[in-house]
């Protein structure tokens, strides 16, 4: 089992058997039955053992021996540390999370951080975009005088300095006649190919409000052309369609017909978003392609999930429905969508300190 970085790992390695093997069985528990992603795992595995170690410091030989009031000085080692409001919250729920499992597997008789308090995260309002800023973005890539920073993905750079020539682009296929995975008619340099790629890329985040892992995750056959709807398997295995717009499908089509073909390596597979070299797209590799971009334009600095917030702002500014905004994003709890309604509040008390008189 992956514990994360050295000094978990440390300290994983330190702990009484019977705590290592719990931290083991928790880390199964999320990966498995849960069905969290890597990171979640890492994140909570990590909090787990720093408990743990914390509770053998403080005389606790068995999991058993862990009780309410060694999670509550763990806590409070940490705050002493300086750790962030939003730090502490996390590592109660992942305390709260692991003492549930723990009792329900009889490694701990009661459930000992039921009873647990933790200090509410403060929610910070996200970034967002304009919807002018969020266009101009998107559009980048065809616009750009210069080749794409293909530097970022590794991938050799041209030895000249003289800027390709635009992206020659035959036109979208027509609505009913999507442009087929298959088709063979590769543009001949390969960063005119990056820039359709990168176009396709921020068409998605913005154009759909996808998590940049789950653009990078998309097959070709996840694209239905004929409703112009994608599939994307969120967090926890959830499944769900958001559609796109024409924009979107234009992108989508240059990039299979033209794009695509010059980069695809024999490692490709089926992805449909593929780096310099012909693998499946990094979504560490993405969001430097996003920030090069912001970068570039001199916009307000956001990441992928910037795009992803603008998105869903927009949607509900232009009278999107709260609940089709969650379906969209897939968001399990209606809680996590309700932020949005505060970016479109605070932004209408802006426009309101500008413009009225009163103000």
């Amino acid at each position: 089992m992956t514990v994360g970085g050295r000094d978990t790992r440390a300290r994983h390695a330190a702990l009484p058997s019977a705590m290592r093997e719990a931290v083991d069985d928790f880390a199964d528990h999320l990966a498995r039955v849960r069905s969290r992603s890597a990171h979640t795992v890492r994140a909570y595995v990590a909090d787990v053992v720093s408990l743990l170690d914390h509770a053998v410091r403080a005389g606790c030989a068995e999991p058993a021996e862990v009780d309410l009031a060694v999670v509550r000085s763990w806590l409070a080692k940490q705050r002493t540390m300086g750790a962030a409001r939003t730090s502490l919250a996390r590592r109660a729920a992942a305390a709260r999370t692991f003492s549930a499992w723990a009792h329900r597997n009889g490694v701990f008789a009661t459930d000992v951080a039921a009873a647990l308090a933790s200090p509410r995260a403060h929610r910070e309002l996200p970034t967002v975009l304009r919807a002018d800023q969020a266009a101009a973005l998107v559009e980048a890539p065809a616009r750009a005088p210069q080749a794409p920073r293909r530097a970022v993905e590794g991938a050799p750079t041209s030895s000249t300095t003289t800027a390709p020539p635009p992206v020659s682009h035959t036109g979208p296929a027509p609505a009913d006649e999507p442009g087929p995975p298959g088709a063979r008619s590769p543009v001949d340099d390969a960063d005119e190919a990056v820039r359709l790629r990168d176009r396709v890329l921020l068409e998605l985040l913005y154009g759909t409000g996808v998590r940049v892992s789950e653009a990078c995750g998309l097959d070709v056959a996840d694209i239905d052309h004929g409703r112009r709807v994608v599939r994307v398997l969120g967090k926890g295995g959830r499944e769900r369609s958001v559609p796109y717009g024409v924009p979107a499908q234009r992108a989508i089509d240059d990039w299979l017909r033209h794009g695509r073909p010059t980069l695809v390596a024999p490692g490709s597979g089926d992805a449909l978003l593929l780096g310099a070299k012909g693998g499946r797209l990094n979504p560490t590799t993405a969001r430097r392609i996003v920030r090069g971009y912001v970068d570039d334009l001199g916009l307000p600095r956001v990441s992928p999930h910037g795009l992803r917030h603008s998105a869903a702002t927009h949607l509900l500014e232009g009278g999107a429905d709260l609940r089709a905004v969650q379906e969209l994003l897939g968001h399990s709890s209606l809680g996590s969508t309700q932020i949005y309604t505060h970016v479109s509040v605070e932004r209408l008390r802006a426009a309101y300190r500008q413009a009225h008189p009163r103000a």
